[in-house]
């Protein structure tokens, strides 16, 4: 494949708890994915597994019921359905199913620790894009990394900490207006810019409550993409009693117009996510992530913070970003995130390999010029799964087991390397986008996670489902 075109959909999830909180869809696709994951987020058919939880035993039968979700059922008839391991090659089962008398059911298994994910298509070879699927886990609890961490790991990230250090934050502090924008009222909003590496910034938007001292520190980062910043998202945050920063992961200002980052998006900023890939030193998400930790930096020096409360939230690129600056700036309290991306770079090395998560680097999608070698030499470096491990505080996940994008197995393999306090929330019917409102659980659990760190309370983390 060559270049690939980047789309962000908005989307709300509405939560059945006192409040709405809006959000927007995060994947960072090429053009073929991205176009898989718009067809998949309202496909033709349900897949329902036997168990609601979606979690098995190995060699436990996972049956799914196939059905179709509405109109007519005439003509679906021999539709092959494929059921493979983590994603992969392999292969647990596969077959035909005929839906136009009633709902089918597919069933397999594995023995192994692992996900199962069942895709159904339509008889025509030209249709590629499966019209239903469906997801399972094995033994979550056993799931682990294809590889260890380099070795050098963390002298590789000490040595850019004390890049890092070298550079004064000099903080810019810009108060702007609220006028036209939701749940700001007591709100002030600023842009704040804050140096970074190599002639870099971090760029963002701060709000707090316009009365009182100290507040607990929330600091957003965010999903893929090149586009402003939320005002509404970040104020609503002070509203709620946060001192809350959203840091941008372009060295961009927050709010241009949309035109602007349409320009960024498919110019400067085309395919940011390969940057620099074949060299660790040179990768994009060097300054991305020590943007974040200056951001952190930054709420934590701020004489209206209340010195206890620090948190770090984020989806999908977001959570990659969350559990870096965790593990690199270790007065980070929490850690509150959904689908994860970043983990598992080594799963295409796996035998059999896994199918590939982003920022989908060791797979034949990015630029030909690169080493191969190169590029699977740098992916260690900046693989969620590592950072997962270093960090030091609280965290909780939420995975979707439908998700293409922050594949179940890798999602998982970095909840298991927390070594803290942790929760797992997991949604068998999800995948990346939250269609339909399928990682609604994440949300409310990660709303209950919130308001017990604002009030000083103990975190809501039950026993360990597995």
């Amino acid at each position: 494949m060559g270049d690939f075109v980047l789309n962000y959909p908005l989307i709300s999830v509405c939560l059945p708890m006192k409040k709405i909180i809006f959000l927007r869809a995060f994947a960072a696709t090429s053009s073929l994915l991205s176009a898989a994951l718009a067809f998949a987020a309202d496909p033709l058919l349900s897949l329902t597994p036997d168990h609601d939880t979606g979690i098995y035993k190995p060699g436990e039968p996972v049956t799914w019921t196939v059905d179709i979700k509405s109109g007519d059922r005439a003509g679906l008839t021999a539709l092959p359905y494929r059921v493979s391991k983590d994603g992969g090659k392999a292969e647990a089962a596969s077959g035909t199913i005929d839906l136009s008398a009633g709902p089918a059911k597919i069933t397999a298994s594995r023995e192994d620790p692992g996900a199962l994910r069942a895709e159904i298509k339509l008889p025509d070879p030209a249709k590629s894009l499966p019209i239903g699927v469906g997801g399972a886990v094995v033994s979550p609890e056993k799931i682990g990394p294809v590889c260890p961490a380099p070795a050098d790991f963390d002298a590789f990230w000490k040595t850019k900490l004390d890049e890092l250090a070298k550079v004064a934050s000099n903080p810019q502090v810009e108060k702007i207006g609220t006028e036209g924008l939701r749940n700001a009222e007591g709100v002030d909003l600023y842009r704040v810019t804050l140096d970074n590496i190599r002639g870099t910034h971090a760029r963002g938007l701060l709000a707090r409550p316009a009365q009182g001292e100290k507040f607990p520190a929330l600091l957003v980062v965010n999903f893929a993409g090149v586009y402003p910043l939320d005002k509404n998202m970040i104020t609503s945050e002070a509203k709620e009693g946060w001192l809350a920063l959203n840091i941008n992961a372009h060295d961009l200002p927050p709010d241009e117009s949309e035109a602007f980052y349409k320009d960024q998006k498919e110019n400067a900023l085309k395919n940011y996510i390969y940057f620099g890939n074949d060299d660790r030193d040179q990768s994009y998400f060097v300054r991305m992530f020590l943007g974040c930790v200056r951001g952190a930096e930054y709420l934590a020096s701020r004489p209206d913070w209340n010195g206890k409360v620090l948190v770090v939230t984020g989806v999908s690129q977001g959570g990659l970003q969350s559990f870096a600056t965790a593990a690199l700036y270790p007065k980070i309290t929490a850690v509150v995130t959904g689908v994860p991306a970043g983990a598992d770079v080594y799963g295409a090395t796996a035998n059999p390999p896994h199918a590939v998560a982003w920022p989908y680097w060791l797979n034949n999608w990015g630029p030909r010029d690169r080493d191969p070698e190169k590029v699977k030499q740098t992916a260690g470096y900046f693989d969620t799964i590592y950072f997962a491990a270093r960090i030091r505080c609280p965290a909780l996940v939420g995975v979707g087991l439908l998700d293409n994008a922050a594949c179940p197995w890798g999602v998982i393999a970095a909840y298991n390397a927390i070594p803290q306090p942790k929760e797992l929330i997991v949604m068998p019917l999800a995948d990346h986008h939250g269609s339909g409102g399928s990682q609604n659980a994440y949300f409310q659990e990660a709303l209950k996670w919130k308001q017990a760190l604002l009030k000083g309370q103990p975190l809501p983390i039950p026993p360990p489902k597995f």
